[in-house]
């Protein structure tokens, strides 16, 4: 991952047909952690390291999945 440039981290679709993904913006002081659900933001947190924001993308995508979200193929 380059340390200044927007990473998609996951994507993940649901049986419904809706579809999400989570976007770390690297960033000085902080890094943010935006998700995305059908194009349109649905959240963006703030975090001091990225270390924190990927523990939350990855506390979020595990949310999802016992949701009935699956990893987009």
């Amino acid at each position: 991952m380059d340390a200044t440039t927007p990473t998609v981290l996951w994507r993940l679709r649901h049986d419904r047909g809706a579809q999400a993904r989570a976007v770390l913006i690297p960033g000085e002081p902080r890094s943010t952690l935006t998700i995305f659900v059908d194009d349109v933001m649905d959240r963006a947190e703030n975090f001091d390291t990225i270390d924190v924001a990927l523990f939350r993308a990855g506390d979020l995508k595990a949310s999802m999945v016992a949701g009935g979200w699956r990893d987009e193929p």
